[in-house]
């Protein structure tokens, strides 16, 4: 593990492991739409982003770990209800935020599970959160959609069309990956970014959420795949 993400665990590891109550807190619960899973989550991502930053002194990368966004809840409830996606296999989460789908991935029998997120706070959740699920994750902060296809059967992506940047790097990814050989799922609630032209549905979910700001506590969720 490299120093910052080195750090940023110490520093989660001091947070949950420190009594106390509130919106500036993490708490360990059931996942809404995934309640097999127990994730460590923020009462309030804004205020306890707020206070960390001011504790810190400096800017801190936004927590978007700290909160059980729809994509991936979709996606993990997928897996865990069709293990036969994964069993077996080696399994790479893209962006993978708490580790959520992730942690699914493992419950529901793969060989092999890496949560990969350039965020070395997330990178720390990911591992709290798959000790606590007792689970084996292994956790990277390397930017891997400039490289060569990984060496996985499957790769999983929640929420990661948000934005035009990043779905102009990762719908390359996913391809190059699909093309491969390996499996792709995607996991989005209509951010507005995703190129439907390209993927095809699988499902969809009514998915509660934990997002900070959102004006509904339910998101339509679908799981696509490259078409």
């Amino acid at each position: 593990m490299r120093s910052a993400e080195a750090d940023a665990l110490t520093e989660l590891e001091r947070e949950v492991g420190t009594p106390g109550s509130g919106l500036d807190r993490l708490r360990l619960m059931p996942t809404p739409f995934v309640p097999e899973v127990r994730l460590h989550l923020a009462e309030d991502a804004i205020v306890w982003w707020a206070r960390m930053e001011a504790t810190a002194g400096h800017a801190l990368p936004a927590p978007y770990w700290a909160s059980a966004w729809a994509g991936g809840q979709a996606l993990a409830r997928h897996l865990l209800d069709h293990p036969e996606l994964v069993a077996g296999r080696r399994v790479l989460d893209l962006a993978a935020g708490s580790g959520l789908v992730a942690i699914a991935a493992a419950l529901a029998g793969a060989a092999e599970v890496i949560a990969n997120d350039i965020d070395p706070y997330a990178v720390a959740a990911v591992t709290l959160n798959a000790r606590a699920n007792h689970v084996a994750v292994d956790a990277t902060g390397d930017d891997l959609l400039d490289s060569t296809e990984p060496k996985v059967d499957l790769v999983v992506a929640g929420d990661v069309f948000y934005d035009r940047a990043m779905a102009d790097r990762m719908l390359p990814f996913l391809q190059r990956t699909a093309a491969a050989g390996a499996d792709v799922l995607v996991g989005d609630p209509g951010r507005g970014h995703l190129p439907a032209d390209r993927l095809a549905v699988l499902a969809d979910y009514p998915v509660p959420t934990t997002e900070p700001s959102v004006d509904s506590s339910l998101r339509h969720v679908q799981v696509l795949r490259p078409a």
